[in-house]
C-alpha cells in the first residue's frame, strides 16, 4: 500500500493519499484544504486518483473537494446523511472560514460497501456520532482504518456540532472500531496514528 499524509487547513487535518503499489490507482481521503499541497503529493506519488472520499463533511475535511475532483476527474463518494452538511459548505460559516462549495457526490456510500482500487479493497464501515453519516474506510489486508474524527490517539471526536451525538459516537467506537483486530492501525482526522489495541487499553474516554 502506498500511504502519504498531507496536513492541511487551519485545523491541521490529516488528508490521506492511499494507493495500490501495483496499479498506482488511489484515493484521496478528506481533502480539507490546501489543494496545492494535495495535488503536489499526488504528482509525487504518481497516483491516478479514482475516488475522493469524505469520512464526513465538516469543512476541514471537504474544503478542497472541488479542486481535487476538478483536477483529477475522481468520483466524490460519501454517506448521504452528510449531504446537508456538504451543501452548507461543511459549516464553515459557523467558524467564519471561507470554503469553496463542493460538487455533489457521484457515489453514495453505506456500511458494507466495498471499493476496489487496484488491488486494494476498502471496506466501508458506518461510524456516526461525530456527524450523522460518519464513515471509516478499512483495509483489512493492510491492517489500516481511516476513521475521520471518531477515535483519536487518547481522544474521541466532539459531539457538540449539529448532528453529533455522544452515545452514538461511543457505540461506533465500541461496537465497530473496537471490533477490528487489535493490531489495526487507526489513521485519524487529526493527530498521530494509533492502534485499536492501544485505545482499548488506554483511551480514557471509552475505557
Amino acid at each position: 500500500m502506498i500511504l502519504r499524509t498531507v496536513t492541511v487547513g487551519i485545523t491541521m487535518t490529516n488528508c490521506y493519499l492511499v494507493g495500490c503499489e501495483e496499479t498506482r490507482e488511489g484515493v484521496v481521503i478528506d481533502p480539507g484544504g490546501h489543494p496545492d499541497r494535495i495535488l503536489r503529493a499526488i504528482e509525487e506519488t504518481g497516483l491516478t486518483i479514482r475516488y475522493v472520499l469524505n469520512t464526513h463533511c465538516h469543512f476541514d475535511h471537504m474544503g478542497a473537494n472541488a479542486d481535487i475532483v476538478e483536477a483529477t476527474g475522481a468520483l466524490l463518494a460519501l454517506h448521504p446523511a452528510e449531504l446537508p452538511i456538504l451543501e452548507a459548505r461543511g459549516g464553515a460559516s459557523w467558524f467564519g472560514v471561507p470554503v469553496k462549495a463542493s460538487p455533489p457526490p457521484d457515489v453514495e456510500l453505506h456500511g458494507g460497501d466495498l471499493l476496489e482500487v487496484g488491488r486494494l479493497r476498502l471496506q466501508v464501515l458506518e461510524t456516526p456520532g461525530h456527524s450523522p453519516g460518519g464513515l471509516t474506510f478499512y483495509l483489512a489486508e493492510e491492517k489500516a482504518a481511516f476513521d475521520g474524527d471518531v477515535l483519536f490517539a487518547m481522544g474521541v471526536g466532539r459531539t457538540d456540532l449539529p448532528g453529533g451525538d455522544w452515545e452514538t459516537l461511543l457505540r461506533s467506537i465500541r461496537e465497530v472500531l473496537f471490533a477490528l483486530p487489535d493490531d489495526t492501525v487507526i489513521y485519524p482526522g487529526h493527530g498521530p496514528h494509533t492502534t485499536v489495541g492501544r485505545e482499548k487499553r488506554m483511551n480514557p474516554w471509552v475505557s
